[in-house]
């Protein structure tokens, strides 16, 4: 039974999805502990988070860029907020799904299913290793010689695509496409600052020059 962690304030709306959850065969948890909810969230060790973005305290684009620091667990942001921006800064920060208020309950369970299915764990391929660079896909694990390092969902997303296309290039586009499903959703700035940042955890285990880049094309390993 997939379990689901919902942040919510408005007590109305958070009950109506948790029962609608629970009657199709999801565990639903919540807290109104807003002041702490990243910790109340993330001890429940939840399947997949449920996030508002207006929330006492702390809105959801500061909750979500708290979570993904410590978890790759996947996202979905429920919110009136349907603005252009609210979709980019919501996928930017590490939401799996953007869903916007009000929305059919079909779809929003056909969103949970699509988000949990790319969810699940491909247990012959959790470990790639490339040039002495393991990377550990199930636990966001990169490490080289005696040093690892944390990634982010998204430094773990093109790792993981580099690594398993190694020695040819991977188009920027196609990087893109992966990771965020359409281009529309980012800036072509938004995957060069995430390689960046993949680029500095790796020089600072040792790993420096792992990935090149192709001028005009996009990056190999």
């Amino acid at each position: 039974m997939p379990k689901i962690f919902i942040i919510e304030d408005d007590v109305t709306l958070r009950g109506e999805i948790s029962k609608l959850l629970n009657n199709y065969g999801y565990k639903c948890s919540y807290s109104d502990d807003f002041e702490n909810i990243v910790e109340e969230t993330l001890k429940t060790n939840p399947n997949l988070i449920l996030l508002d973005i207006n929330l006492p305290y702390y809105d959801g684009y500061h909750v979500c860029r708290e979570i993904r620091k410590r978890s790759a667990v996947p996202i979905i942001v429920v919110t009136s907020r349907n603005s252009d921006m609210d979709e980019l800064m919501s996928m930017n920060l590490g939401a799996d799904d953007f869903i916007t208020k009000p929305y059919n309950t079909q779809i929003l369970l056909a969103h949970i299913s699509a988000v949990l299915k790319r969810a699940e764990p491909n247990i012959d391929n959790q470990i790639i290793e490339c040039n002495n660079v393991v990377l550990n896909i199930s636990k966001s694990l990169v490490s080289f010689e005696e040093k690892e390092t944390e990634l982010t969902k998204n430094e773990l997303g093109i790792l993981t695509i580099l690594m398993k296309n190694k020695g040819c290039i991977v188009h920027r586009n196609d990087i893109m496409n992966e990771l965020w499903q359409s281009d529309e959703f980012i800036d072509d700035n938004t995957l060069t600052v995430n390689v960046n940042r993949l680029r500095k955890k790796l020089e600072n285990i040792g790993a420096k020059g792992f990935i090149e880049t192709k001028r005009g094309q996009g990056y190999m390993i």
